[in-house]
């Protein structure tokens, strides 16, 4: 029946797949095309939160936490990160590629546990050595620290090439008005505030975040597996992938040490670290709009300039206009005045009524040149033209 190859054609279409790569704690990644089914079966997130990611719906830049994962879309990076592991979409893109090599280096990390962890002493008074100090950060993270530095670095060497560009497109504007550099900045103008609407985005996200400490404290999704069994994070969400049999023991190892320490060094209501986290990174991207800001501010005062002179020019030929039409007025009155003149005096050269006709000829022409001259006294009396 045709219905039967209509629901046959469409099958396909409802489980297409998408690139993605798998990074675990220990940096190493994995290319996998799977469909969004497999993916909210791994990381249990609803379909909502997988759309936010998607690259063909214009959704706005967004941090969420969910139950055991982190749904971050930031401009290109589009990425799920979980309490072991980092899902990141189009990883093969040239403005991906350099964030994959940065958290195949940042994730793994050296550590030691603390005797008391080892020996299952809890309430033990002894602290852990320096090394673990310095790496007690959860993976999550770390990985929203890889991104955030490389939205927030993205964004600013945008506004540095835009600043390169218009700053002398402005200047030349400004020494010279013509249709090709008003063309050009008026394209920088747009490419300006198109960025400048991308940082925003990203820059209220920080601050809506920020704002609230039970969003912040969603993100700590190892101290919220620390209350959960520990067969969560061992095999059962990790054998989603029949075909990498070695990624599940590997994201054991690391996860379980990255838990342990989480339950050391982390209190349930404890957001100090992921705020300093954050806040490090609104100051960047606050400093980015800033500069956008200043850029328009300079654009606004150039377009305040060339006003101006465009206001003189035309100033100028109003001038012009008010000097030609009281010329042409008084040039009509002496035209009129020979005209009727002419007509009624006789004016033979070889006789005496010649010299009566000059009379009138030059008395005209004297006549016209002082309205003239009390036209434009009068209008720089009043002020119409300059002095």
């Amino acid at each position: 029946m045709a219905g039967d190859g209509f629901i046959s054609d469409l099958q396909p279409s409802m489980k297409k797949k998408t690139s993605w790569i798998l990074l675990d704690c220990t940096g190493e990644g994995t290319i996998l095309d799977i469909d969004k089914y497999t993916i909210m079966n791994r990381v249990e997130i609803h379909a909502r939160d997988l759309r936010i990611i998607d690259p063909l719906l214009s959704y706005p830049s967004a941090i969420l936490g969910r139950e055991r994962a982190i749904i971050l879309n930031l401009e290109h990076i589009k990425a799920i990160i979980t309490a072991e592991e980092v899902l990141l979409r189009d990883p093969l893109e040239d403005n991906v590629i350099p964030i994959v090599e940065e958290l195949r280096r940042r994730l793994p990390f050296a550590y030691t546990i603390p005797q008391a962890l080892r020996n299952g002493r809890e309430h033990s008074s002894e602290e852990p050595d320096v090394e673990a100090r310095e790496d007690e950060s959860p993976f999550e993270f770390r990985a929203l620290e890889v991104a955030l530095e490389a939205i927030c670095s993205f964004l600013d060497a945008r506004t540095t090439e835009l600043e390169t560009a218009t700053y002398p497109a402005l200047d030349e504007l400004t020494s010279k008005i013509n249709s090709h550099n008003l063309d050009r900045v008026r394209k920088l103008k747009t490419a300006m505030t198109k960025l400048t609407a991308r940082v925003q985005k990203v820059r209220d996200e920080l601050e809506q975040l920020l704002d609230d400490d039970d969003d912040m404290a969603d993100l700590y999704l190892s101290r919220k597996l620390v209350g959960v069994s520990s067969h969560i994070s061992g095999s059962g969400l990790l054998n989603s992938f029949p075909d990498s049999p070695t990624i599940g023991s590997r994201i054991s190892k690391a996860s379980k040490a990255s838990v342990a320490l989480a339950t050391v060094h982390g209190h349930e209501h404890d957001i100090e670290e992921l705020e300093m986290l954050l806040e490090a990174y609104f100051i960047q991207i606050d400093g980015t709009l800033t500069k956008l800001t200043t850029l328009r501010e300079y654009i606004d005062d150039t377009d305040d300039y060339i006003n101006i002179q465009l206001d003189n020019h035309r100033n100028q030929l109003i001038q012009l206009d008010l000097f030609l039409t009281t010329g042409t007025i008084c040039l009509a009155i002496y035209g009129m005045v020979t005209s009727i003149m002419g007509m009624n005096i006789p004016y033979s050269w070889n006789n005496d009524h010649a010299y009566v006709f000059k009379w009138v000829v030059i008395i005209t022409g004297l006549i016209c040149a002082s309205i003239y001259v009390l036209i434009i006294s009068y209008a720089r009396y009043k002020g119409l033209v300059g002095s």
